[in-house]
């Protein structure tokens, strides 16, 4: 029998589900973009892989991860170029070069973090990864925070190594130092301000580029950074300051990067509901990079580069939900995927010029699991997909072909925190809406996932889109079909069972290549009206894109 909790749970979400199920939200579409970003560079949808883990991430030459590429070239397939691929994160600042390790790594891992080494040696064999995805762009990321003769050594040394295992046309950037404002809590004194900073990254990429363009002359040309790679705002660096200070002297920074996430793992709180799937706690935490990226606009357009007097692009290089690799039940759920949906496109519409979504091996928040791993705790993660790829592969979508299509994003605001929306112009033309329900609806009871299957009705909030003219007249009584795509899962909770346009990417079905599901649902379209008007049915805890043809 039901508790009488449980009971009352009940009949009280059955009252919200016959509310939900009458309540009707309306969308205002321009068919040409208003207030849209420029337009949204190639390799948007991108990623980010812990230094240490990227042999575990790409495998060698002779036994690549062909997981890891499927997914990839599906990403590809959408949006016509391949994810550029960061290598860095807090373990590129570990990293040493021992010129007599056989293996590509050598991790220790120590009470400081359980799910990466913090003592790390690597091989030659570790630069021999970077060419087992081709058609793939690459960041390499040196060790800045290392001081001394050792460090200093080990950087230099790593130079030719890397240099020559990315001139296969697979270089996109290099990046020197993660996240160099938090050095003050361990590797730097108090005293290290932008000044100090802005020398010693000056003085080491002047030491960096004789010694690359003696080994790689091919690519002296293409000396170029993302910088400064910050952890965010309010930490011990001011970005503006840096800039200010002389960052960019050389003129070989190419996009400013600045790093982002929207809570702690641990930080009281957190919840999937008010933190993940609250539209706007997502805008909240963009606003303090968008303030970074406005103030740096004009300072990045000037001199040392008179002849682009455009500001730099503007990246996030390293960007997931929760800090400390994410929280288990959170960030690895069907819930987090819809919020990946929501910040990558927030960040589309607001001229953010690339996310780097990051991850490495057994990381709560990764898109997915490259091997089958056990991290310092022995806490084993399964290899496969996890939920965030089908978020991202939801944006590429919503996106799609970037690299001969010129692709303009325009939030449509809408008064529920739970729920967001965005639309896509193709060439100028209205192409795709999405839209995003994301509030919550557990499949198991409290979303606890091991508990019993939740008993009340999963609500359906209807859509009505009031569609431009020029999107209806595709056929002779001017009202014309548009094409769904959904995104479903059997509730926020869910950490598998998901599904994309009635497709699974799951590695144990075909290594990570889409699967058509007995029960999946694809090819569906709903009829516009003659009043030009179209409703569509979103459930709790999914996602929808509209295929218009205006």
């Amino acid at each position: 029998m039901l508790s009488f909790h449980l009971l009352l749970s009940f009949l009280l979400s059955s009252l919200s589900f016959i509310s939900c199920q009458n309540s009707t939200t309306t969308l205002q579409l321009s068919a040409t973009p208003g207030d849209a970003s420029s337009p949204i560079p190639e390799s948007f949808v991108s990623f980010s892989i812990e230094f240490a883990f990227f042999p575990d991430f790409a495998g060698t030459p002779d036994n690549p991860n062909t997981l890891s590429y499927n997914l990839l070239s599906s990403l590809a397939n959408l949006t016509g170029s391949f994810p550029v691929i960061r290598v860095g994160g807090n373990t590129q600042d570990y990293a040493l070069y021992d010129p007599n390790l056989q293996t590509a790594t050598n991790g220790t891992y120590t009470s400081r973090s359980a799910d990466y080494p913090t003592i790390l040696s690597i091989g030659s064999p570790f630069f021999d990864s970077y060419n087992t995805w081709p058609g793939v762009q690459f960041v390499h990321g040196f060790n800045l925070a290392k001081n001394g003769t050792e460090g200093f050594n080990s950087l230099i040394a790593t130079v030719p190594l890397a240099c020559k295992a990315l001139s296969n046309n697979n270089l996109a950037y290099w990046e020197l130092g993660n996240e160099p404002d938090l050095y003050t809590r361990d590797v730097r004194p108090a005293d290290w301000k932008e000044q100090a900073y802005v020398d010693e990254w000056l003085n080491k990429t002047r030491a960096i580029k004789p010694v690359l363009t003696e080994a790689c002359p091919d690519l002296a040309d293409q000396y170029a950074y993302m910088a400064p790679s910050f952890a965010g705002e309010g930490n011990g660096l001011d970005a503006v300051r840096t800039w200010e200070d002389g960052l960019d002297a050389d003129g070989d920074i190419a996009q400013i990067s600045i790093h982002n996430y929207i809570g702690g793992a641990t930080q009281p709180g957190v919840t999937l509901r008010g933190t993940l799937l609250n539209h706007t706690s997502t805008t909240t935490s963009a606003a303090r990079f968008l303030n970074v990226s406005r103030l740096l606009a004009p300072l990045s357009s000037q001199p040392p580069n008179p002849s682009s007097p455009a500001p730099l692009p503007f990246i996030l290089g390293e960007t997931n939900s929760l800090y400390n690799e994410g929280a288990p039940g959170l960030s690895n759920s069907f819930g987090a995927a819809l919020w990946v949906i929501d910040f990558n496109l927030y960040c589309a519409a607001n001229n953010v010029s690339r996310v780097h979504m990051h991850q490495g091996t057994g990381y709560r928040y990764g898109a997915w699991n490259p091997v089958e791993s056990v991290n310092g705790d022995g806490v084993p993660t399964t290899k496969g997909t996890k939920p965030p790829f089908y978020g991202s592969l939801f944006v590429a979508a919503v996106l799609g072909d970037l690299v001969s299509q010129e692709v303009r994003v325009e939030e449509i605001e809408l008064e529920g925190v739970y729920e967001a929306a965005y639309a896509a112009y193709v060439d100028e033309r209205l192409a795709r809406v999405a839209i995003v329900n994301a509030n919550e609806y557990n499949y198991t009871v409290n979303g606890t996932l091991n508990g019993a299957v939740n008993p009340v009705p999963r609500p359906t909030r209807k859509y009505t889109l009031s569609v431009p003219p020029a999107c209806t007249a595709n056929n002779a009584t001017g009202t014309g079909t548009i094409g769904v795509q959904r995104l479903t899962a059997n509730g926020s909770d869910s950490i598998t069972g998901i599904a994309w346009d009635g497709s699974s990417y799951n590695w144990e079905l075909d290594d990570g290549r889409p699967v058509g599901l007995a029960n999946g649902t694809t090819g569906e379209v709903i009829e516009v009206g003659a009043n030009g008007e179209v409703g569509v049915g979103v459930r709790d805890s999914e996602a929808v894109i509209l295929n218009l043809e205006c």
